[in-house]
């Protein structure tokens, strides 16, 4: 446990990143787990319905600086590039 005042308060504010981080993460491989599942299962259409709100956890999770732009860019590319090649 930390001792000085400053380290108590950065405590304080890290656990309350760490509940961000963890929605971003949450909401962003949910997403992700979805469509990679309906595109196993062929279903195609649905799988692109969807593809909007997964850019929109991805770019989110960016934003916050969960993971890094360039990141956030690669995995948008190669699950535009999952649903096309099953197409």
């Amino acid at each position: 446990m930390p001792i000085i005042q400053s380290a108590k308060k950065a405590l304080r504010g890290s656990k309350r990143k760490r509940v961000y981080n963890i929605r971003r993460k949450d909401a962003m491989s949910d997403v992700l787990k979805k469509i990679k599942k309906l595109v196993a299962e062929k279903k195609v259409a649905e799988a692109k319905a969807i593809l909007p709100s997964a850019y929109q956890a991805i770019d989110k999770a960016a934003k916050i600086g969960y993971i890094k732009k360039n990141n956030a860019s690669r995995k948008k590319s190669r699950i535009s590039a999952l649903i096309k090649k099953a197409a």
